[in-house]
């Protein structure tokens, strides 16, 4: 699974040109995350349709990168994300993004975008991580 880490300008109407130009190409939107500092912003999602987004990304000139995404799921308890994301730090795996990809009963199930996703892998989908080891 690929995250598009999208460069957004701070201001009204940014976050809406690129989901409005995602959605006009029937793409689905299935997870992501955005944050503002300053002037500027990035929008970090994921879709149903990664070479469609990619075209719509370029074709409107919207400056973006491409990472793997390591979806995790994780029991609904206090500390289990910090335990995953101290996991990756301790196995100096950099996080470029983390956002929600949906939750169901006790369980939610987290996207990392990593730059070694091979490696992350192995690390987050360690019994003592996981919720019942999935």
């Amino acid at each position: 699974m690929i995250a598009f880490l999208v460069e957004l300008d701070n201001r009204p109407g940014s976050l809406a040109d690129v989901t409005e130009a995602i959605a006009e190409r029937g793409i689905n939107v299935i997870g992501g995350t955005g944050v503002a500092c300053g002037s500027s912003g990035q929008l970090a999602l994921a879709t149903n349709d990664e070479a469609a987004t990619r075209r719509v990304l370029l074709g409107r000139g919207f400056k973006s990168h491409e990472i793997q995404v390591v979806p995790v799921t994780l029991a609904d308890t206090p500390g289990t994300f910090a335990k995953a994301c101290r996991a990756l730090a301790d196995a100096r795996i950099n996080v470029e993004a983390a956002f929600a990809m949906g939750a169901t009963g006790d369980r939610n199930t987290i996207a990392f975008a990593i730059d070694d996703p091979v490696k992350a892998r192995s690390i987050v989908t360690q019994e003592s991580i996981v919720a019942d080891g999935h």
